[in-house]
């Protein structure tokens, strides 16, 4: 059964996205695969700021996704993949959202979304780091057409990963 995409829209964060994220990120479900709690109200404050001057920079950032009715559910986006290990260099796309709005279709559409921009940019792949027992994650990975290329460790955490990864 293939059903319609919601309506969607990405837009770059603003100063006062980073009070909705935290609040929305706060949901322990939420964040069980990003260390289980949200982080403090300034690391969303420095998150979206840097993602403003990543997309004027770059043309893409994680952009906060905006349903139908102009609220803001979460992000997805892209942007170069920050850790010393891993995918070096690489472009990671990524996405989280808000847990009342799971299961609804919003992170395929803002994420088939975020392709077109990154193509636009002139990006040629994108990789997703997500971890192996995300299988919400895993499964918008598969709806993008990525493919599994690697499997790995995480240095801190020791949990089990999975990269992967789509030409654009």
């Amino acid at each position: 059964m293939n059903r319609a995409l919601p309506d969607v829209r990405l837009r770059v964060p603003t100063h006062e996205d980073a009070v909705t994220w935290h609040r929305i990120f706060a949901d322990p479900d939420v964040m069980e695969f990003h260390g289980g709690k949200a982080a403090e109200l300034s690391v969303y404050e420095e998150l979206t700021a840097r993602q403003r001057r990543h997309d004027a920079e770059h043309g893409f950032c994680f952009w906060s996704m905006v349903d139908g009715d102009g609220e803001v559910i979460g992000f997805t986006g892209a942007q170069p993949w920050g850790r010393d290990w891993g995918p070096v260099g690489e472009i990671e796309i990524g996405w989280r959202l808000g847990r009342a709005h799971w299961g609804k279709g919003f992170v395929t559409a803002a994420a088939h979304e975020t392709l077109e921009r990154l193509r636009a940019a002139g990006l040629t792949s994108v990789v997703a780091m997500v971890d192996a027992r995300n299988e919400r994650s895993i499964a918008v990975t598969r709806r993008l057409g990525m493919r599994l290329t690697e499997t790995f460790t995480t240095p801190g955490a020791k949990r089990q990963g999975h990269c992967y990864r789509l030409d654009l």
